[in-house]
């Protein structure tokens, strides 16, 4: 399950401190590989089972799936559960975050 995958991921993220270490691309790459990988699911678990922690902590790599993903729906998603955790974004500008994410689209409007 998507949930269980993201949160061994976040949990291996969270202890590691350095922004510049090899292991934080490692987390972020397979964060980005399970988001991406069934965007129905992916919107389930940010809408029902995902914490304001865990928000703030993916939404280092939203713009990535974005992305790679050129998924509209992933997007909107994004910013339904943003309005879900005012706190977090914005003490860690996630809003900013989404509209990098918004932008990552190449039909964006």
């Amino acid at each position: 399950m998507i949930a269980d995958e993201i949160r061994t991921v976040l949990k291996k993220r969270s202890e590691t401190d350095d922004e510049w270490t090899y292991g934080v691309e490692q987390c972020w790459q397979k964060e980005i590989e399970i988001l991406s990988r069934n965007m129905d699911e992916t919107i389930s678990f940010l809408e029902n089972d995902c914490t304001a922690d865990e928000f703030s902590w993916l939404s280092e790599v939203f713009d990535d799936v974005a992305e790679k993903t050129q998924s509209r729906l992933f997007v909107d998603a994004l910013h339904r559960v943003a309005r879900k955790f005012p706190e977090e974004c914005k003490k860690y500008y996630i809003d900013r975050v989404l509209q990098y994410a918004d932008g990552a689209l190449l039909d964006a409007d």
